[in-house]
């Protein structure tokens, strides 16, 4: 169904009395903004993650591009796995349940942890004979550490 303005329904000439709208609808950008909002607060937790964990600064720091599963240590004594919470009886056993082929692993500690956690995950990892290679930082020129003691 057609409706038709003034001369008799022409196609010409059906806008020659009416002003243009030259609106701009903003309903889709509305749209557009609001999808992006929400991507963006889905995915902003993932870019947020990692743990703070401060390590010990020495002098001699050796680089290497291996890649091994790392454990991590908080200053409150909490063992993750690559990135899930681990139990400090099952270190060994995860290790090689989730890695099975990993002779080594990369144990990054915070330098203010309880050392008692750290000698026990090196105790359970020498057990299962997995190599232990230590995380640390290099030292500023000086040889002072540049962090607090």
């Amino acid at each position: 169904m057609a409706f038709s303005m003034g001369n008799g329904g022409s196609g010409r000439s059906r806008f020659r009395g009416m002003n243009s709208l030259a609106e701009i609808n903003i309903v889709p950008l509305v749209d557009v903004v609001m999808v992006l909002l929400v991507i963006f607060m889905l995915t902003a937790h993932v870019m947020e993650f990692g743990m703070e964990v401060d390590v010990p600064q020495v002098n001699q720091v050796r680089d290497t591009a291996k890649e091994l599963p790392v454990i991590t240590i908080t200053k409150e004594g909490y063992l993750f796995l690559n990135d899930k919470e681990l139990n400090i009886n099952e270190v060994g056993p995860a290790v090689k349940q989730r890695f099975g082929n990993a002779t080594a692993v990369y144990v990054r500690a915070d330098k203010d942890a309880v050392w008692d956690v750290m000698a026990q995950v090196v105790s359970a990892l020498n057990q299962a004979h997995i190599q232990i290679n230590v995380v640390t930082q290099p030292a500023d020129e000086t040889g002072k550490g540049g962090g607090r003691r």
